[in-house]
């Protein structure tokens, strides 16, 4: 019997949405067992037939409402009942989110992220996000939003404020999601990107690696993704950030190369999806994070911060790029 199994209901949504899944558990397991350059040269060429092998998109994520989260994510700062020095602040205001993406463009961003720590939106927050939306789509930018679990209606109200992405993790596997979270189920957020995608939106949907799971796991993780029907076209790969006063705080840290190895794992298996380097990045060597370039990675989020934990400076990143010889990637927002 395998060890990553999934309960009923996600066994009933992977039927209708894929009935012949393309990735087992057992074949993504397979592909982190690759030798090293094997699994680099392979995600190299898939990477390869689908995008410029040397643009990166840029993207910056900006806090819009910091703290105060009723929610109990063993990794994230933000939970209230989590004592990790991140105060609950109010929403900012449209005017604040438009500075921050107006000097966001101006540093090379073309994709403009805007996170909420919220369970979901409420009503009147949801009308301030949209206008907020609306603002940073009329300055060009390609736009993206978490907020949380959407009611429905509301994927349709951001998508009608011009949202181009909606991001909503899965987190992790199935059977260790139980483990990280138990304030809200995989299946609530899987119901969330049911909404996402009726309205039509684009959907951004990874996980985070790093949290004391197996390799098996990960696998798992991959696989879900890739089974998606569609599979999300933006795929964050996040290596776990250890903030004291968590409960992940301690976590034996993952090897460097088995991040990248996953990294060229959801390259393989999901070609199309613009793959996210995304949380953890700040404690990366430049090395490791040329790997991950190598490996089909190919967007970063870009600027001091990501939510509350640190980001390399974009003067940094400008330098890094340089040395590499990567590009900022046109965005394509429709």
């Amino acid at each position: 019997m395998d060890v990553i199994s999934v309960n009923e209901r996600t066994a009933v949504r992977a039927d209708t949405r894929a009935p012949a899944p393309a990735w087992t558990v057992d074949a993504v397991e397979a592909l982190y067992a690759l030798p090293f350059n094997d699994l680099m040269h392979r995600a190299q060429t898939v990477h390869r037939e689908h995008f410029d092998a040397n643009a990166v998109q840029l993207s910056t994520l900006l806090s819009i409402k910091t703290g105060g989260c009723p929610e109990d994510c063993g990794y994230c700062p933000q939970a209230a009942r989590y004592h990790t020095g991140v105060e609950n602040e109010s929403l900012l205001s449209v005017d604040e989110v438009v500075a921050a993406a107006r000097a966001a463009k101006e540093q090379g961003a073309t994709r403009f992220c805007m996170g909420a720590a919220w369970r979901g939106p409420k009503q009147r927050d949801l009308e301030r996000v949209a206008d907020m939306v609306k603002a940073v789509r009329g300055l060009g930018m390609e736009t993206c939003a978490t907020l949380g679990m959407l009611k429905p209606g509301q994927a349709g109200q951001l998508k009608a404020a011009g949202l181009d992405y909606y991001n909503h993790n899965i987190d992790t596997a199935a059977e260790f999601y139980g483990e990280i979270v138990s304030t809200r189920t995989q299946d609530q957020r899987l119901d969330t990107l049911d909404q996402v995608r009726e309205a039509g939106l684009h959907v951004c949907c990874g996980g985070i690696v790093g949290m004391g799971e197996t390799r098996r796991t990960r696998a798992a993780l991959i696989a879900q993704l890739a089974n998606m029907d569609p599979y999300p076209e933006s795929v964050p790969i996040n290596n776990l950030v250890q903030v004291e006063g968590t409960p992940l705080d301690g976590a034996q840290a993952l090897d460097p190369f088995e991040f990248v190895r996953t990294i060229a794992c959801a390259r393989i298996t999901m070609p199309k999806a613009v793959v996210r380097l995304s949380a953890g990045r700040q404690e990366m060597p430049e090395g490791i994070q040329a790997l991950c370039f190598l490996a089909g990675a190919n967007s970063i989020f870009y600027g001091e911060k990501l939510l509350t934990t640190g980001n390399p400076e974009a003067e940094k990143d400008a330098a890094l790029f340089k040395r590499l010889g990567l590009h900022a990637m046109e965005p394509h927002a429709g």
